[in-house]
């Protein structure tokens, strides 16, 4: 059983798996028949991911699918949130009465290159420079999911999704923000790390 890490809480069902070869996962049986057509031409490590996340619903709620709803997955019977990420090796499944949000994401010195594109200038301003690609990582795993609870086409993780000061020596109760010009909701987020990745909860 490839379970890697339990991040539960008393709000949600939070179950991060790695990938192992002698892992079972046969399409046949964890793929939902309503999603065959979407992921036959996935990409062998696309699928794999895919096949992970089923394979930690089936260890927790064994007669329910994950559907979707355009990109966005969706548990059926729709009694529970849910939220999925994943970057192989790993793959996570959270599962709450309440909405939810989680994203995993590995640190890499790339992502200064495309912070323009993500960091609102406030943002930048508690950002320890010698430290700066493990924040930028953070900062945007965090508005990953944000945008998975929160989500709009019109709206950018620049102008719409605000992460406030934090510190990486103690990642929890992080407030995050979204807003526009009639809405504003605050939301309290906690980071993990591992095996140079980061896994951010927002709920």
């Amino acid at each position: 059983m490839p379970l890697y890490r339990d991040f539960s809480d008393d709000q949600a069902t939070i179950l991060l798996w790695k990938y192992d070869e002698k892992e079972d996962l046969n399409p046949e049986n964890l793929i939902e028949a309503e999603n065959f057509e979407k992921v036959k031409e996935y990409h062998p490590t696309k699928l794999k991911e895919l096949l992970l996340v089923r394979k930690i619903l089936k260890s927790v709620l064994p007669n329910h699918k994950i559907l979707y709803e355009g990109r966005t997955p969706y548990l059926f019977p729709n009694d529970f949130e849910i939220s999925v990420t994943h970057s192989f090796p790993f793959a996570a499944l959270a599962i709450s009465k309440n909405k939810v949000g989680i994203d995993i994401e590995p640190f890499n010195n790339k992502i200064t290159r495309i912070k323009h594109k993500f960091l609102w200038e406030e943002e930048s301003g508690f950002i320890e420079k010698e430290k700066e690609t493990a924040y930028l990582t953070v900062i945007w795993s965090l508005k990953e999911s944000l945008y998975k609870i929160h989500h709009s086409n019109y709206w950018s993780l620049k102008k719409h999704y605000e992460v406030k000061p934090f510190e990486l020596d103690f990642p929890f109760n992080i407030q995050c923000r979204v807003h526009d010009e009639t809405v504003s909701d605050l939301y309290k987020a906690r980071v993990e790390f591992f095996d140079q990745y980061c896994f951010t909860i927002v709920d």
